[in-house]
């Protein structure tokens, strides 16, 4: 029987031995069917390895998976032939920076009248040549490809993609200074009210992004450098979705590690401030602290009833509303700073507190919000724990009804400028679905909220609390009832023991 060539066994000294993973490489290379898909493999390969050493986000389209899930309701049943309110909401109504959008009919008005005249203002204003300015962007033109997704800017070539950034980076920096300034500065350009507020929610989206690089090299070759990137920070900050005395508290700074990949980047960071330690705290927080405190020093603390003391549990979440915490005796304050990352829970006897950063809700919320999960989705994206999405699946959570909403508008957590509290409460759930969040970010608040929920004897004493004193004058006629009791207790052991 004849053996193919793969298989020939060579004598010694004459041939060397051929491995058994040369003889499966010759193999997949020899056969025509799988030879293109073992080169594609390997090719996959040596590009994964490289990403991995890369771990800054590109510029790109959203996710699929996720515009298919807005595509669907909750019961996966269509919306819409057409695009839906939330895919639309990856969209640019009134102007598109970088490439995703380029040349779209509907944002042309912006393209050919807006945007010429923030550019002239931009170069007027920055005492350079424009020729100069263009060569600050075309000397890294190279590095900035690298910014993208290959799928994105394989359309344009190297000169259409460096004018369109260069254009789009100075007419951005100068909407953003003349924003910050106010006081009129944008009528110079026409600009009305509401194509600001779509100004600003374009600047947000995923799809409507440039290198932040770009804008960092535009703005350090002004000679005002220092307050254009003042204007970036505080426009950040501006639209960081929080009511004004919490804006005030944050820090954004421009030039700290990592840099950002873009603007959306920048509000991402800015919206997970790790939130300060604070040198006071509330009464309750305290003797809870304290109280825990305690409980470690009990040396039999696993016998009832100390047992009923637990500080957590790791069970699954059963509560499923803020109605259900309200009717374990948990109430609701807003957390001392916006960070998405300041969730805190402290129990205390049978009352419980969970402390939620503050939301500012209107138009631009859901858009903003669907924007941040999608960044936090894309495949390269190493930068992320997913707490935007895993805030918006907690929050999803703890709303069920307009109801909810109420509660936690009354709490000052949710600041509603949307409309009824029905719109609030079908905004996040929609969002909400099918995301999938990271359980580690609120690993150690979650099972406290648990734990007191599940508590029979803390969920009893909530009850009774919640209606024998409910109202302040029901604990006065209760205080008053219990003095008058002592007062007759004392009289009547002075008359049988009195000398």
């Amino acid at each position: 029987m004849s053996k193919s060539p793969e298989h020939t066994i060579f004598i010694e000294g004459q041939h060397e031995k051929k491995s058994e993973h040369q003889i499966i490489t010759d193999t997949l290379k020899a056969n025509v069917t799988v030879a293109p898909l073992y080169e594609s493999l390997k090719k996959s390969m040596t590009e994964v390895k490289i990403s991995r050493k890369d771990t800054k986000p590109k510029i790109q389209m959203v996710p699929v998976v996720l515009r298919e899930q807005m595509k669907f309701g909750k019961h996966y049943q269509l919306l819409s032939i057409g695009p839906t309110k939330f895919e639309k909401s990856y969209e640019p109504l009134w102007i598109s920076i970088g490439p995703i959008h380029h040349g779209k009919a509907k944002l042309m008005l912006a393209e050919e009248k807006y945007k010429p005249e923030l550019v002239v203002k931009f170069i007027n204003d920055s005492g350079l040549e424009i020729e100069a300015l263009y060569k600050i962007i075309k000397d890294k033109i190279e590095e900035l490809k690298k910014c993208f997704d290959e799928d994105v800017i394989k359309d344009y070539d190297d000169d259409t993609l460096c004018w369109m950034l260069f254009f789009d980076g100075c007419s951005t920096l100068q909407f953003i200074s003349s924003y910050v300034h106010g006081e009129g500065e944008l009528e110079i350009f026409s600009i009305k009210n509401d194509q600001v507020a779509f100004a600003q929610r374009d600047l947000f989206l995923l799809e409507n992004q440039i290198p932040f690089l770009v804008l960092k090299l535009l703005m350090e070759c002004r000679n005002d450098a220092a307050e254009l990137k003042n204007s970036v920070e505080t426009f950040i900050r501006l639209n960081v979705m929080t009511p004004k005395n919490y804006k005030k508290k944050l820090e954004i700074k421009i030039g700290n590690d990592p840099e950002p990949t873009h603007l959306l980047e920048l509000l991402w960071l800015a919206i997970l401030e790790q939130p300060k330690k604070h040198c006071s705290i509330g009464l309750m927080e305290m003797l809870s602290c304290g109280l825990d405190k305690v409980r470690d020093l009990i040396p039999f603390k696993n016998i009832w009833p100390f047992k009923l003391w637990e500080k957590k549990e790791n069970g699954h979440q059963s509560f499923r509303s803020v109605q259900d915490l309200k009717s374990a005796g948990i109430d609701l304050k807003p957390s001392r700073s916006c960070s998405l990352r300041d969730v805190s829970f402290t129990s205390l006897c049978f009352a419980g507190r969970l402390r939620l950063p503050p939301i500012t809700v209107d138009d631009s919320t859901g858009p903003r919000f669907l924007n941040l999960i999608a960044y936090e989705m894309c495949p390269d994206n190493f930068r992320t724990k997913y707490e935007v999405t895993s805030y918006i699946c907690f929050l999803d959570s703890l709303i069920d009804y307009p109801d909810d909403v109420k509660e936690l508008r009354s709490a000052h957590i949710l600041h509603n400028l949307l409309g009824c509290d029905k719109e609030v409460a079908q905004l996040f759930n929609e969002i909400g679905t099918d995301l999938v969040p990271n359980t580690e970010v609120y690993k150690d608040v979650i099972p406290q909220v648990q734990s007191h929920y599940k508590s029979k004897w803390r969920t009893s004493m909530a009850e009774v609390f919640h209606e024998h004193f409910s109202s302040p004058w029901t604990i006065v006629a209760f205080l008053a009832a219990a003095v008058a009791l002592g007062m007759s207790g004392i009289q009547t052991w002075y008359t049988v023991y009195s000398p």
